[in-house]
């Protein structure tokens, strides 16, 4: 955590955190702009960002987009915050947040990309396999994700209490195994009016004996939805990562904390 304690004790570090929080996804033009700052220093900042882990560079065409990652913040907050005060701080959490939603004007605020890297010893083929075989999935994530995983195939989520329910659906876009898996994820098919699925990029960059797993999760419809995967994601890949790692998966369903 040392790496993220420095990065964050610069203040014009910190403005840069904020201003991917305000809206995430940006490109390093994007960042200079708003800040006013020259492109070489913002470069050196975002590159101590990017060492510390909590930002994450994802690169679409010739752009190269920055993004949050809030691992390294959701360690020191299980470390230091979570056993002690979390009932305290949820509660001013939703004060705050009420708050600020009476002060905000009825103009549309876009909900941002959610981001999480975490990094698994084992093979990409390893990590592919647990994100799309049926058996696997229903171990680490209490559903199985059943699909023959080819673009344009559906995929469901089911439960695995024996009832068959399925509580997410949605289409393969693109399948390239082993590093990238792109689904769309209803999770609320029979919604009123109807919206646009959200989409989920898994992507599994292997370097030695180790991967780094990049999933992205875009086009959320509310802010409802993005609280939710920011609790749920962290959850089933710590899962993930404890089975690939240890054979098993964690003794609790981190989930249910």
């Amino acid at each position: 955590m040392d790496a993220a304690f420095k990065a964050l004790a610069d203040p014009t570090r910190r403005l840069l955190l904020d201003r991917l929080r305000e809206r995430n996804g940006q490109t390093l033009g994007e960042l200079c702009e708003r800040l006013e700052m020259a492109r070489q220093s913002a470069t050196q900042h975002l590159d101590v960002l990017v060492d510390a882990g909590l930002v994450t560079v994802l690169r679409r065409g010739r752009q190269r987009l920055h993004y949050l990652n809030p691992a390294p913040i959701h360690e020191i907050e299980q470390r230091w915050i979570a056993e002690f005060d979390r009932p305290r701080l949820r509660a001013l959490s939703a004060i705050r947040t009420r708050a600020e939603e009476y002060a905000m004007t009825e103009t549309s605020v876009s909900v941002p990309t959610y981001v999480y890297v975490t990094y698994i010893r084992a093979s990409a083929e390893q990590v592919w396999r647990a994100l799309t075989d049926a058996d696997l999935t229903a171990r680490y994530w209490g559903h199985a994700n059943v699909s023959d995983w080819q673009p344009g195939s559906s995929w469901e989520h089911r439960r695995t209490d024996g009832s068959g329910a399925v509580d997410v659906v949605g289409r393969v876009v693109e399948a390239e195994p082993p590093t990238r898996l792109v689904i769309t994820f209803e999770d609320r098919p029979d919604a009123e009016p109807e919206r646009e699925p959200s989409v989920v990029t898994f992507l599994v960059e292997p370097h030695r004996d180790i991967v780094r797993l990049t999933v992205t999760h875009e086009n959320l419809p509310n802010e409802e939805m993005l609280n939710g995967i920011s609790q749920g994601w962290p959850a089933v890949l710590a899962n993930l990562k404890s089975l690939l790692e240890t054979g098993d998966v964690l003794p609790q369903a981190p989930w249910e904390m």
